[in-house]
């Protein structure tokens, strides 16, 4: 069969989960762009009669989103960097090295993540509460760092199971300490798992919403889904158009770090089943 009908085939019958996905984005982005007197129309209207891309400049100015997404990048970032610099030697340590508990160790590792957030909230509320972490987003990192870091460890040592040993040998020849080949030689080998895991890590922190309901006060302090969720629940007037436009931005960044990053996370994804 040739490529180009081979494509197309491919396209037909994936179109239909193509529109699946995108319909609720359409449907964020026209009602982000209609005015008000068009959003409760009957019978309702797909296309608005005119675009007023003034929703998104009302928005940004009334609800506080760029404060926000300032928050949530500071969280997700971080949190993310946190769980992989301390998963890089614990997984480091599980693929190269035996010792003592290690299989414990990784069925800990394993049981973690099978337990939710939600059930462990009130505890860390009360525990936050003690140390005085209440409404703080450094609060948020250290506890995304550590929801992330069992999911990171497992995803790098599988990923670094597929690196020869011999590699590191050599380089030990050479005279090379370890500290260094792990630096200078492994850690580059490695790096489309380290991009997959720390992907992960934001986009499990960005999107997160218990936990920072259940921590963050103040409106300088909110994350996007919470200033999201603050411009729907108790009120008596909702501005549409404003939530559509917060949602739909509040998206953006997931999107660029996808599509950036998108040929280390195939090789990541892929590398770690091929052994």
């Amino acid at each position: 069969m040739k490529k180009p009908l081979k494509s197309a085939i491919y396209w037909i019958i994936l179109s239909p989960l193509m529109v699946l996905n995108l319909f609720p984005f359409a449907v964020m982005f026209f009602t982000a762009v209609k005015p008000r007197n068009e959003l409760f129309l009957y019978p309702p209207r797909w296309l608005p009669n005119h675009f007023r891309w003034q929703n998104f400049v009302d928005m940004w100015q009334q609800t506080g989103f760029g404060t926000a997404l300032f928050n949530s990048l500071y969280v997700s970032i971080t949190s993310a960097a946190l769980a992989v610099i301390l998963a890089i030697p614990a997984a480091y340590a599980l693929s190269r090295s035996r010792f003592r508990g290690q299989r414990a160790f990784g069925q800990y590792l394993l049981v973690t993540q099978m337990i939710s957030p939600m059930v462990l909230v009130l505890g860390l509320l009360q525990l936050l509460v003690l140390v005085g972490g209440i409404d703080n987003d450094s609060s948020l990192i250290l506890i995304y760092g550590a929801f992330n870091f069992a999911f990171t460890v497992m995803m790098l040592q599988s990923y670094f199971d597929t690196i020869g040993r011999e590699i590191e040998e050599a380089s030990w020849i050479d005279g090379a300490t370890r500290l260094r080949s792990l630096i200078r030689i492994f850690l580059p080998l490695a790096v489309p798992a380290i991009v997959v895991s720390s992907t992960v890590a934001f986009i499990n922190a960005w999107n997160e919403f218990v936990i920072a309901l259940t921590i963050l006060r103040s409106s300088a302090s909110y994350t996007l889904p919470l200033l999201v969720y603050s411009q729907v629940a108790g009120r008596y007037q909702i501005e549409w158009e404003q939530v559509m436009a917060a949602t739909l931005l509040a998206t953006v960044p997931a999107a660029i770090v996808f599509s950036f990053l998108q040929r280390y996370l195939i090789a990541g994804m892929t590398a770690g089943a091929v052994k």
